[in-house]
């Protein structure tokens, strides 16, 4: 994959396909703003760091209800 074909993110599309949340096994959505995987089943956002998920629960945060809604 080229610089061009990179999300301005920096991640690439095919992994977020991929990925699932480590403690549910459900799927994540994307956060673009706040650079962020977000597992409503686990009421937790995996953040994203220079292009990279880190999709470790303890660098986890917990999601207030407002941020549930899709």
């Amino acid at each position: 994959m080229t610089a061009e074909q990179k999300p301005a993110s920096g991640v690439d599309p095919k992994l977020l396909e991929l990925l699932v949340c480590p403690q549910t096994k459900g799927p994540l959505r994307y956060d673009a703003a706040k650079q962020e995987l977000i597992s409503p089943a686990a009421r937790l956002a995996y953040p994203i760091r220079d292009g990279v998920p880190i999709m470790l629960p303890d660098e986890a945060r917990e999601l207030v209800d407002d941020e549930l809604k899709p």
